[in-house]
């Protein structure tokens, strides 16, 4: 029996994997800074005062505030208001709030983002095949509700089920998350799922862990690749190469040269 015959699921990563980001951080502070008639930040600056921002934001208040109950879009605030001071930006409330709404407005939309071309057949193919399609990703519910229908990735027509960290108070690379999601298909067993993502720490690893078959893209020829394959993993350039490689398994268990 294939691989293929035996899954009744699989979970896919969202950025990395379907999605990427378009562009720099940097060209979104820079235009929400011009939008209200302010000098463009320094491009580098604003993207170092980002990551240090948002790891303190991650670790105080984990999965975009779920625990503490805060709202999203105050846990966003507080993070690009850091962004910005530790980038050595420091704006008045009336300032800042009107460059944060430009800011929020833009990560809560398409347009930062753009889907990979295999992302939509892929998706559909899996379903088409009789598969539980499910996303599990690091993310707010912003994805799920505006930015993946808005880039042509439709619950309903793509996939059947998300699990957000924002939304379910879990993020990866905790297991647990995986362990949702297979609830959420039904109550699979891992065995019969396959996850796709492009982290070892965070996609592999944990979903070989609960027992699900696994495999990670590397669409950015990253200098790990070779690390993640001495390791074990199958990496694949994307998922067209993923889609190939589950239909030759497929003919191969058929008996199909």
């Amino acid at each position: 029996m294939s691989i293929l015959q035996k899954l009744r699921c699989i979970t896919v990563d969202v950025t990395g994997t379907l999605i990427a980001y378009k562009g720099e951080l940097g060209d979104y502070y820079c235009m929400a800074a011009k939008s209200v008639g302010l000098p463009c930040p320094d491009y580098k600056r604003m993207h170092e005062g980002f990551k240090t921002a948002y790891t303190d934001m991650a670790k105080q208040y984990p999965c975009f505030g779920y625990a503490a109950k805060m709202p999203n879009i105050d846990w966003w605030r507080s993070c690009v208001k850091d962004s910005f001071v530790k980038a050595g930006y420091e704006y008045d409330d009336e300032t800042f709030d009107k460059v944060f709404k430009r800011i929020y407005s833009s990560f809560g939309s398409s347009a930062p983002y753009s889907v990979f071309p295999d992302a939509q057949p892929f998706l559909r193919w899996a379903r088409q095949k009789g598969l539980i399609v499910g996303l599990v990703s690091n993310a707010e519910y912003r994805y799920q509700d505006v930015i993946l229908p808005a880039l042509g990735l439709n619950k309903g027509s793509e996939w059947d089920f998300g699990v957000f960290s924002g939304m379910v108070g879990i993020e990866k690379p905790d297991p647990k998350i995986y362990e949702i999601a297979l609830e959420m298909a039904g109550n699979v067993a891992p065995e019969e799922a396959l996850h796709i993502g492009d982290s070892m720490r965070k996609d592999y690893i944990p979903a070989k862990a609960l027992g699900m078959h696994a495999l990670l893209l590397d669409r950015f020829k990253t200098k790990d690749a070779e690390n993640w394959r001495q390791s074990g993993a199958l990496v694949l350039p994307d998922l067209v190469a993923v889609q190939d490689w589950l239909t030759k398994q497929e003919d191969v268990a058929a008996g199909v040269n």
